[in-house]
């Protein structure tokens, strides 16, 4: 049907004369055919009879004067069993090479919670991963922060945590690519395959090179996989979002092409609704949950930009890779003062978890002020008791490293997944001293200290 015609175009912004008595609505679709090409746009706002349209891609070619037709449905994805193990554009399309025979789809704006249905009172999401189940537990529905930058093991904990995931709960997880370049993008999926991970989730990606309404689009498409997972069948979904500052960036490219004015830095003044749209639609249910892991690119280094204090503000904690920690050989490499979560809480976890990750924060600090106090005087100047905590948090700082399953190919050593009572256990012990005659060389990359070797003593 013939909804009007387009009557100016740039490279996000296509506005149509709408005819009389036409009905439409934010967020339908709407197209044109110029010389044999389709052209879709999705509508932003309604002024009067002129239609502000966002393009989904290149509109070279575009011309005013066409006429333009609706589509039935808004951007719609693929809402079935049918999204395990394939890979999406931010449109809902397939882009895997393999064709899919769709069996029902639905908006990638539809919200199903209600403030009754959401659940808040989650149990822990036990990962398996001794740095992260210790320091930074996990509730299901959390939305945590994942910073670090290149060669620190992002992708590896991503992949393991994927991995680990399905390995106890059974439950798929949607990775989210949010102005991927191409190329990054690509060796991702393969990895996921060599990993025989892709067929136990779901992947949208928003490439670099698109456009900003692309990459925008994303992220709602993702929601609305994951969405299906927790809603329809009742899992413990892990969405992955790479990364949540471009989402933003995309949303301020758009705004300004629609001649709306700015906030400061250049950020549009829709960026606080736009980024809370997003994160309350990451939540737990009595039958299942939505648990994220959102990274986040801080501009210039600066964590007090807008934008990335927006994101904080909804976020349950982080976890920090750092390149410190990785150069001394320790993976994960997570920097445990700087990795925080809401459920290291007595009510959470228990007094017993709360008060070893006290007590072994505080080992850790007294060791790095220890370290250069050796490198002035040497060890021989310590205290007896002194001694006892630079050699005891070595250990501890050994224990929290972790043989990786997705990375056995690598490192030649089988992957482990480690119980949290056993990490408590063998914790508790480390800060006793009951393996004080122990090398600290037996504690690295092991699973719990049931496979240490007692007869090799220092």
């Amino acid at each position: 049907m013939d909804v009007g015609k387009i009557i100016s175009v740039s490279e996000l912004n296509v506005k149509v004369l709408l005819n009389e008595g036409i009905k439409i609505n934010i967020h339908d679709v709407l197209k044109s055919i110029c010389e044999n090409i389709e052209y879709k746009f999705e509508v932003n706002s309604i002024k009067n009879s002129i239609a502000l349209c966002i393009p989904f891609d290149s509109i070279i070619g575009l011309k005013k004067g066409i006429q333009v037709q609706s589509e039935e449905k808004q951007i719609n994805v693929e809402y079935s069993d049918k999204i395990i193990g394939r890979v999406f554009d931010p449109y809902g399309k397939v882009i895997d090479s393999m064709p899919i025979e769709s069996t029902y789809t639905k908006s990638i704006y539809d919200k199903n919670l209600t403030l009754e249905d959401i659940n808040i009172n989650g149990q822990i999401l036990w990962t398996g991963i001794k740095v992260i189940d210790f320091f930074a537990p996990i509730q299901k529905g959390f939305k945590m922060g994942l910073l670090g930058g290149a060669g620190v093991g992002k992708t590896v904990l991503i992949k393991e945590l994927i991995n680990n995931v399905y390995m106890s709960l059974k439950s798929n997880a949607v990775f989210v690519g949010v102005g991927e370049r191409s190329r990054e993008g690509k060796e991702l999926i393969d990895e996921m395959k060599d990993a025989d991970l892709l067929d136990k989730m779901c992947m949208v990606f928003g490439q670099m090179g698109e456009n900003a309404s692309s990459r925008s689009h994303a992220i709602y498409t993702g929601l609305t996989c994951a969405e299906y997972l927790r809603d329809e069948k009742k899992q413990d979904v892990l969405l992955f979002v790479d990364n949540i500052y471009r989402f933003i960036q995309a949303r301020s490219e758009v705004s300004l092409e629609l001649k709306n004015v700015p906030v400061e830095n250049g950020y549009p003044t829709t960026m606080i609704s736009d980024v809370s749209t997003v994160e309350e639609r990451i939540n737990s249910t009595e039958e299942g949950s939505i648990t994220s892991f959102q990274a986040i690119y801080i501009p210039a280094d600066d964590i007090t930009d807008e934008a990335v204090q927006t994101v904080l503000t909804h976020l349950d904690g982080q976890l920090v890779l750092d390149r410190k920690v990785a150069e001394k050989g320790i993976y994960p490499a997570v920097n445990v003062f700087k990795t925080t979560s809401k459920a290291v809480d007595v009510e959470v976890i228990g007094q017993r978890h709360y008060d070893l990750i006290e007590q072994v924060l505080q080992y850790l600090t007294r060791y790095e002020e220890l370290e250069e106090i050796i490198a002035v005087l040497g060890i021989e100047e310590l205290s007896d008791q002194d001694k006892d905590i630079f050699y005891r948090a070595r250990k501890l700082r050994n224990y929290f490293t972790q043989p990786m399953f997705v990375a056995e190919h690598y490192t030649n050593i089988k992957g482990k997944f480690v119980n949290i009572k056993d990490v408590l256990d063998d914790v508790e012990n480390i800060l006793k001293g009951t393996y004080d005659n122990l090398y600290e060389g037996q504690f690295l990359f092991i699973g719990n200290l049931s496979e240490v070797n007692a007869s090799q003593t220092v």
